[in-house]
């Protein structure tokens, strides 16, 4: 159990790291707050679907894929539009959780 959580703690310590150093960079401004906030919530929501054997691993790849493209758009000064991506990525794990609870 310690390996598993200090596996989880890493991945999350990479993922802070990374969005750490992408709002510390004065180029990089566009990289709100609110898409860094939501960015963690996604992140944190792939991590527990993923514990919990609720989704396909294909499903999380999709949406690890989707939450990168999502910050090219925030980066890119679309913020609403890639708050709208990261929406889709929690609707599409939600939904398919339940649907995935329903076979089992």
């Amino acid at each position: 159990m310690p390996i598993y959580l200090s596996k989880h703690f890493a991945r999350f310590a990479v993922a802070a790291a990374c969005l750490i150093a992408t709002i510390g960079d004065g180029t990089a401004a566009s990289f709100t707050r609110t898409c860094a906030a939501r960015d963690l919530q996604i992140l944190m929501l792939i991590e527990a679907h993923q514990s919990a054997d609720a989704v396909s691993t294909q499903k999380l790849n999709d949406a690890m894929l989707t939450m990168t493209h999502a910050r090219m758009i925030c980066h890119q000064g679309q913020v609403v539009d890639a708050l709208a991506i990261y929406d889709t990525i929690a609707q599409a794990l939600t939904s398919d959780s339940i649907l995935f609870r329903r076979i089992k």
